[in-house]
């Protein structure tokens, strides 16, 4: 029964790959379309969820369904700069919700080295994109603190299970930081050639990897 729903995660993680880079060429070249392959192809990379057995960590399954759910708001609320706080938002919830899902999970884990890294990490970048931020200073610190903590309790997780679904996942929140801090740059700081292809290539690894961890978890195959 197990080895059915993995040739389905094969196929989706496939599918998913060829569907990014699709979306990733749109965006490069400006096309319209990919105002329609930005949500699919997240649609697509969390739909690996609804494959998994009504077993096991049912209850991390739903926390991480739902913060997907967000990030997929996220998305689309992006694709309008108008709607970017909005987008922002939707993005902080999900961040929110993904720490929940860790903790609830594994339990809080204080690591002082990962901490100290990830939060040095963070603080710097805040500081040198704060002369430009200006209205947006509250709203991207904010931001910076929630995402970094969702960082530091992924690894969290890995430092306490050493489980190839845990890599994952400590992976996984290492490039969503990557990705949310070269949108800050582009967007505040000095806008950078090929930054769209960085950008949304990093983010749907960060998110197919927590979706491929959160499968293997719920498989109970760490």
């Amino acid at each position: 029964m197990v080895g059915q729903p993995k040739i389905g995660q094969k196929g989706i993680n496939l599918l998913s790959v060829v569907l990014a880079c699709i979306a990733i060429y749109l965006d490069f070249v400006g096309h319209d379309l990919y105002l329609l392959f930005k949500p699919l192809t997240t649609i697509l990379i969390v739909s690996l969820l609804f494959f998994t057995s009504k077993t096991g960590h049912s209850k991390f399954k739903l926390i991480m369904v739902i913060a997907f759910g967000f990030c997929l708001l996220g998305d689309i609320l992006l694709l309008n700069p108008a709607y970017f706080v909005f987008g922002l938002v939707a993005f902080l919830l999900a961040h929110l919700l993904f720490i929940v899902a860790f903790i609830q999970h594994k339990g809080f884990r204080f690591h002082w080295l990962s901490f100290v890294l990830l939060y040095g990490i963070g603080g710097a970048t805040f500081f040198w994109l704060k002369p430009d931020l200006g209205d947006f200073m509250i709203p991207v610190l904010v931001y910076v603190l929630v995402i970094t903590s969702m960082a530091w309790q992924g690894i969290g997780m890995y430092v306490r299970d050493k489980g190839r679904a845990y890599a994952w996942i400590a992976l996984a929140v290492l490039f969503f930081m990557l990705s949310d801090t070269l949108l800050a740059i582009n967007k505040f700081k000095a806008p950078f050639n090929y930054a769209s292809v960085l950008i949304l290539a990093t983010y749907w690894l960060s998110i197919a990897l927590l979706a491929n961890a959160t499968f293997k978890i719920e498989f109970n195959d760490k």
